[in-house]
């Protein structure tokens, strides 16, 4: 068996650490979940929850948001979520592009990481419009391509495009779980690393 000769720095790395990212999630809502098409909805749901599963089990920030629930227009995060987040306060706003709402801003940079990993509905515009703002204010993004969704196949890919573009790092939900863990010998996080991946994969 062998070892890492050197143990990477965990801040300075640039991958993904349970010490560096950041998840930011916005509006997984019942009307934005219904009116996904670019993929299966339940998959969606499964995958996001795994985000959270995971960024949960590596202690990351994670920074909730709604839309329109104080407004009484929208209904609040889908139960699927907060089961798995219930001390996760939800910032709420009525600004379509999340960055726009100070205390959504103000609670990414209290984190104080620069990479954050990113899942939003739909993806064309509530996460292509925090995403491109939060490049441009120096923030490395990861838009979780298999924990979002489009109103169409079109709208989705186009989205994606427009931040990979900008500068956006595309990831899915195993690469991720799989860059927290990075190694079997981190002991502490196995068991739930093999839960949240293996359940998945052989529900």
């Amino acid at each position: 068996m062998t070892s890492p000769t050197t143990i990477r720095d965990p801040l300075a790395d640039e991958l993904l650490t349970p010490q560096n990212a950041a998840l930011v999630i916005i509006d997984f809502q019942p009307v934005q979940v219904a009116s996904i098409v670019s993929m299966e909805r339940r998959l969606l749901l499964a995958n996001v929850v795994s985000v959270a599963k995971a960024a949960k089990l590596y202690g990351l920030p994670i920074v909730l948001s709604t839309v329109n629930v104080n407004t009484g227009l929208n209904q609040p995060t889908v139960h699927q979520l907060t089961d798995v987040l219930p001390d996760v306060v939800p910032i709420d706003r009525t600004s379509i592009n999340a960055w726009e709402d100070v205390d959504l801003v103000a609670a990414v940079k209290a984190t104080a990481r620069k990479k954050l990993i990113m899942v939003a509905l739909w993806t064309e515009v509530c996460l292509v419009f925090p995403a491109l703002d939060a490049l441009r204010e120096g923030f490395e993004v990861y838009p979780v391509v298999d924990a979002v969704g489009g109103t169409s196949a079109e709208a989705h890919r186009a989205g994606l495009e427009r931040i990979v573009q900008a500068g956006a790092q595309p990831i899915s939900w195993i690469q991720l779980a799989c860059e927290l863990q990075r190694d079997w010998a981190r002991k502490e996080t196995t068991p739930g690393f093999a839960e949240i991946v293996f359940a998945s994969i052989h529900p």
